[in-house]
């Protein structure tokens, strides 16, 4: 895609100096404003600058004779207009990616949010449906984190929660798509992971929680002081004893992949806490 782009910005560079060497008489060189904002929407305030260098070089190329004898203030101004061009558009395009990526995290703990979330998980629901591959939901608890918060104060807690989403960031794979959608509840969703491997993945996450020696409120704590209870659902083809069942709409199919991730959640709070367990749906 990079490639083509540059490849399209050079054209144009070259398009416009030879219309430009061709009518002296047009202001052809305002053209050159389309592929400086486009090489900065690209490639930011160097793809702005560069390509700004290379319109100044080529205007004065293709309009020497008249820049030699009458070169002025007007000229200074273009060359100034196409860097500040540049610049601002590289500028705007970096403050709009910023918004967009501060709308879809949730702020504690840099993951997606519950509507970015929930939009991720409907296209690979649709996705995987097409495929026919498998699909898991993993749904996790801070443990006792009511008990922290009132020994030792809700910075404390809010740290834990911290710790856990970036555990949660370090562990899974990098398909993996991973929200904050309640103070201590986390969802992760695992396109291609049937039931054994989101297992895995789950158990992997509950040990390094558990291992962990977090810094909360200030303050060092051992390993073992954290902990993470996990329900893992999934619609896995290959692994279920008989046909699994129709997913259907994908956002109907997500509720009920997060709801039935949920029950094996409250199964392991039950059984005990810092522990994995896995739900399969009845077809």
């Amino acid at each position: 895609m990079r490639w083509w782009t540059i490849a399209v910005i050079v054209l144009a560079l070259a398009f416009i100096a030879w219309l430009d060497e061709l009518m002296r008489n047009a202001p052809i060189q305002h053209l050159y404003y389309a592929p400086i904002v486009l090489a900065a929407s690209i490639f930011g305030w160097r793809g702005g600058l560069l390509t700004s260098a290379a319109a100044i070089v080529l205007c004065h190329a293709t309009n020497m004779p008249t820049i030699t004898v009458h070169y002025g203030q007007a000229d200074a101004i273009q060359a100034g207009l196409y860097v500040a061009i540049g610049l601002l558009t590289a500028r705007l395009v970096a403050d709009t990616r910023r918004l967009r990526r501060l709308a879809m995290t949730d702020d504690l703990t840099g993951l997606h949010n519950l509507r970015s979330f929930e939009a991720q998980l409907d296209a690979i629901i649709a996705e995987t449906q097409v495929l026919g591959t498998p699909v898991s939901m993993l749904v996790i608890d801070v443990d006792r984190l009511k008990v922290l918060n009132d020994t030792h104060g809700h910075l404390a807690g809010a740290d834990a929660v911290r710790e856990v989403g970036r555990l949660i960031a370090a562990t899974m794979p990098p398909s993996a798509v991973a929200c904050r959608y309640g103070g201590d509840e986390f969802a992760v969703v695992l396109p291609g992971h049937g039931n054994s491997a989101a297992v895995r993945t789950a158990a992997r996450l509950r040990d390094a929680v558990h291992a962990a020696t977090p810094e909360l409120g200030g303050r060092a704590f051992a390993a073992g002081t954290l902990s993470v209870s996990v329900g893992v659902a999934s619609w896995a083809p290959d692994e279920c004893p008989v046909a699994p069942p129709r997913l259907g709409d994908p956002a109907r199919a997500g509720e009920r992949l997060f709801r039935a991730a949920d029950a094996a959640l409250y199964a392991a709070k039950e059984g005990g806490r810092n522990q994995v367990v896995a739900e399969r749906w009845e077809s």
